[in-house]
C-alpha cells in the first residue's frame, strides 16, 4: 500500500493548498496500473514543507513509518544495561595522532592547560539512546513499456549467491549466513584517569584534599608500622616471610617463563597469514583452530604452575598475565578473521562486478518488477560511520504484506527469472555501495593507510598491541606525541610505594591469621569448632583486606600509567568512579574498563549475535563467564575448588534487580551504602571461607 499526495502546480500557491489536496490510497496491479482512491479520513502530518515531487513524498511517507513503529520493533534494554557503556565525567584530551572520534569535539573547552584542551563528555544518564534504523535496501518501481529497454537474466549462481549473502548482512547482520561474531563500536578517546595529576577535574575536584590526606595518613601509619617491625625484628618488613615466598627460587624461571607465554601470542598472527592467503577459511576452519588452540594455551598456562610447583605469589602472578594474553589473543583473532571475512566479500563482489559489465542484455521487458516503495538517496553518497553502524545494528523494517523490500530483492534475484536493465542497474548501485561500506569497515578506525587490513598482519603491529594496555584489538588507538619520562619516573615510585605498603599490612594483619587457620587444622580441629572461630577471623581481615584494595590502584592507575605512557598509549580511561557505583551492575563496568570492553564486544554482543539470546541472557552468560575465571584465580590461591567466588558474584544479578526495584531507585545514597558493605565483606569472607571450611 501506499499514500500519496498530489502536488501543486505552482510553487506560489503550494503553502496554501497543501491541505486541501486529496489524499490517495491504492496499490500497483500486475498490469502496472495503479489503483487509487481518495482517502477522507487521512490527517495531513504538518510539515515545513511538503515534497515536491513524487520521490520526496515516497520518501517522506517510508520515514513516517519508520518512525511511527520504532518503539515496536526496538528490543527493549537489559535489565543489567551491561552493554550501556558510557564515558564518565573524565577530562578528554583534543587533538593527538590517531584513533578516537571521526571528527574533532564540538562544544567549547572546559579549560586549557599548556597546549592541550580538556573537554567532558556528557551523555544523559536517564535515557538510553536507542541505535539509528538503516533504511531497507529501496529500489524505484518503473514498469517499462519505452522501446530500447533491455532486460538481463540473472543465471549466474554464484552472482546470486553473493548479492543474496550481502542483502542478508544489511538486513540483519546477527543472522548473516556464517557470522559468528559480531564486535560493538568501542570509541577509544585520549583521557586521563581519575587520580592522575594532568586530570584537570580531578586536580580543580572539592575533594582533592581529602585524597591528600588519605595519603599522608596511609604514609604515616606505615612508617609507625615499619619502625615497630624494626625494634621486634630488626627489618622493617617484619619477619618477612612474604617477601621469602617471592623470592626464594624460580625468580628467573618466571621471568623467562612470562616471556615465551607472550611471544607464542605469535600462532594467532601465523593463523591470520594463512586465512589471508586463502589456505583457511576463517568462517570455517580458521575460528575453531583459534578456538583450540587458546584451549591449549591456558591448560598449559596452569600446567606449568603445577609443574614447578610455585607458591602463590608466583602462580597468582602467571595465570593473571597468562589470562590477559589469552583474552588479547582471542581478540586479535576474532577480530581480524572478521575483517577477513569482509576482505573476502569485497573481493568477489568487485568481481561479480566487472562480471555484469561483460553480459550481454536482452530485449523483452522483464515480467519479475517487485514492488519497492523508497528511494535510492542514500546510495548517492559514501557509506559514512553513522552508516556502518546501522548496518550491524537495525532491522530492516517490512511492508504492509509482510516482507521488506530487501526480500523483495533477494527474491528476484533467487528467482533466477530475467531482470530488466534498470533493475540489474540499481543492483550493481547496491552492490557498490556495499563495496564502500566493506572498505570503510576494513578502514576502521584507521587515519593512516599502513594499519589497514590486511597491511596490519605484521609482526610489528601484532606485537605492540600484545604491550598497550588493552584487551580489545583495533586498528589504530589514539596515541599521544612523546613520553614524559618524569610522569614515567613518578608513577614507577608510585608502583613501588604502593607495593611496600601491601607487603607491610599482608605481613602485619594477614599473614598471622593465615597461620593460624592452618594451625588450626593442623592440631586436629574439627570443622565446627574451626566455625566457632570464623567471625573472628572474618574481623580480624576486614580493615586489612579494604587496604588491600589498594591493589586495585597500584594496577590501574600506576602499572598501566606507565605502559600506556612507554606505548604512547593515550587513552588511559582504565576505570571510571567505580566508589560511587549504587549497583553492582554499575561497579562491572566501572571498576575494570579493559577487562569490561573485552566481555562486551567478545562475550555479550558476541552471545547475541551468534546464540540467538536475548540481552538478559547474555547478561547472565557475561556475569557466569567472568566468576567461573575469578573462581579460577582463587583455586591458584588456596588450590581450592570451593565455587564460593562463583557464587557471591552470581548473586550481584539478583541484587542490581534490587537496586532497580521501587524500593531502591532513585536512593543513591542508600545503594552506594550497600555496595560498600559488599566491599568491606565480601573479600574477607571469600577468605575466611576457603582458610576455614
Amino acid at each position: 500500500m501506499a499514500r500519496l499526495a498530489a502536488t501543486p502546480p505552482t510553487l506560489a500557491s503550494r503553502s496554501s493548498s497543501i491541505d486541501k489536496v486529496p489524499q490517495l490510497v491504492g496499490q500497483l496491479n500486475s498490469d502496472g496500473i495503479a489503483s487509487l482512491e481518495a482517502d477522507h479520513t487521512y490527517a495531513q502530518p504538518r510539515r515545513s514543507e511538503p515534497p515536491r515531487s513524487m520521490k520526496m513524498a515516497l520518501g517522506a511517507v517510508d520515514g513516517s513509518r519508520r518512525n511511527s513503529s520504532a518503539d515496536s520493533i526496538s528490543e527493549s534494554a537489559s535489565e543489567e544495561d551491561y552493554d550501556a557503556f558510557r564515558h564518565d565525567p573524565m577530562a578528554v584530551v583534543a587533538g593527538g595522532k590517531g584513533g578516537g572520534f571521526e571528527g574533532a569535539t564540538s562544544g567549547p573547552a572546559v579549560e586549557t592547560n599548556g597546549s592541550k584542551a580538556y573537554q567532558s563528555l556528557k551523555v544523559p544518564s536517564n535515557s538510553r539512546p536507542v541505535p539509528p534504523r538503516l533504511k531497507s535496501i529501496p529500489v524505484t518501481l518503473n514498469k517499462l513499456k519505452e522501446k530500447g529497454r533491455y532486460i538481463l537474466t540473472a543465471d549466474d549462481d554464484a552472482l546470486r549467491e553473493i548479492l543474496k549473502t550481502g542483502i542478508e548482512r544489511e538486513r540483519n547482520p546477527a543472522s548473516a549466513k556464517k557470522r559468528r561474531s559480531k564486535f560493538s563500536d568501542l570509541v577509544f578517546t585520549r583521557q586521563f584517569t581519575t587520580f592522575d595529576r594532568q586530570n584537570v577535574d580531578s586536580a580543580d575536584s572539592p575533594f582533592h584534599g581529602f585524597f591528600t590526606l588519605f595519603w599522608l595518613g596511609t604514609a604515616i601509619y606505615m612508617i609507625k608500622l615499619a619502625a615497630e617491625n624494626w625494634r621486634q625484628h630488626g627489618n622493617i618488613l617484619g619477619s618477612n616471610e612474604i617477601m621469602g615466598l617471592m623470592f626464594h627460587r624460580d625468580v628467573m624461571v618466571l621471568g623467562l617463563s612470562d616471556g615465551v607465554m607472550c611471544g607464542v601470542t605469535g600462532f594467532g598472527l601465523i593463523l591470520q597469514k594463512l586465512i589471508f592467503k586463502g589456505f583457511l577459511s576463517w568462517d570455517r576452519q580458521g575460528w575453531i583452530i583459534q578456538s583450540i588452540w587458546e584451549i591449549f594455551y591456558i591448560v598449559a598456562v596452569l600446567g606449568w604452575t603445577l609443574f614447578r610447583e610455585w607458591p602463590w605469589t608466583h602462580t597468582v602472578f602467571f595465570v593473571l598475565h597468562g589470562l590477559v594474553m589469552l583474552m588479547k589473543q582471542h581478540s586479535y583473532a576474532f577480530y581480524n578473521g572478521h575483517l577477513s571475512e569482509e576482505f573476502k566479500m569485497r573481493a568477489a563482489l568487485r568481481n561479480k562486478l566487472k562480471q555484469l559489465d561483460g553480459v550481454a542484455p536482452a530485449v523483452t521487458p522483464s515480467a519479475t518488477s517487485p514492488k519497492f516503495s523508497t528511494s535510492l538517496d542514500y546510495l548517492d553518497h559514501r557509506p559514512k560511520a553513522s552508516d556502518l553502524n546501522q548496518r550491524r545494528q537495525s532491522r530492516t523494517f517490512t511492508n504492509e504484506d509482510g516482507a521488506s523490500n530487501i526480500d523483495q530483492v533477494a527474491a528476484a534475484i533467487e528467482s533466477g527469472k530475467p531482470l530488466d536493465l534498470d533493475q540489474i542497474q540499481i543492483f550493481q548501485r547496491i552492490i557498490k555501495w556495499e563495496i564502500d561500506a566493506l572498505t570503510e569497515d576494513l578502514k576502521g578506525k584507521c587515519t593512516k593507510g599502513d594499519n589497514i587490513y590486511p597491511s596490519n598482519l605484521a609482526i610489528r603491529n601484532h606485537y605492540e598491541y600484545i604491550v598497550l594496555p588493552t584487551l580489545v584489538y583495533e586498528l589504530e588507538y589514539p596515541r599521544s606525541d612523546k613520553i614524559n619520562w618524569y610522569y614515567v619516573a613518578e608513577k614507577t615510585a608510585a608502583v613501588f610505594g604502593v607495593l611496600a605498603v601491601m607487603n607491610l599490612i599482608s605481613q602485619a594483619f594477614i599473614y598471622p591469621v593465615v597461620v593460624r587457620t592452618i594451625e588450626m587444622k593442623d592440631a586436629g580441629m574439627l570443622l565446627q569448632e574451626r566455625l566457632e572461630e570464623f567471625p573472628w577471623i572474618l574481623s580480624d581481615l576486614i580493615f586489612p583486606f579494604m587496604m588491600e584494595y589498594m591493589m586495585w590502584y597500584l594496577i590501574w592507575e600506576c602499572v598501566l600509567n606507565v605502559l600506556a605512557e612507554l606505548t604512547y598509549f593515550a587513552d588511559r580511561g582504565f576505570y571510571a568512579d567505580w566508589w560511587n557505583s549504587i549497583s553492582w551492575d554499575q561497579f562491572a563496568r566501572d571498576w575494570n574498563r579493559p577487562v569490561h570492553n573485552f566481555l562486551l564486544r567478545h562475550v555479550y554482543h558476541s552471545s547475541i549475535s551468534s546464540m540467538k539470546v536475548n540481552k538478559y541472557t547474555a547478561t547472565i552468560i557475561t556475569f557466569f563467564l567472568s566468576a567461573c575465571v575469578h573462581e579460577l584465580v582463587m583455586w591458584c590461591l588456596f588450590k581450592k575448588l570451593r565455587g564460593y567466588l562463583l557464587f557471591l558474584q552470581m548473586s550481584q544479578i539478583p541484587l542490581v534487580q534490587l537496586s532497580r526495584s521501587r524500593w531502591l531507585k532513585g536512593r543513591a545514597t542508600l545503594g552506594n551504602l550497600i555496595f560498600w558493605i559488599g566491599i568491606f565483606t565480601g573479600p574477607s569472607l571469600l577468605c575466611s571461607l576457603y582458610l576455614i571450611i
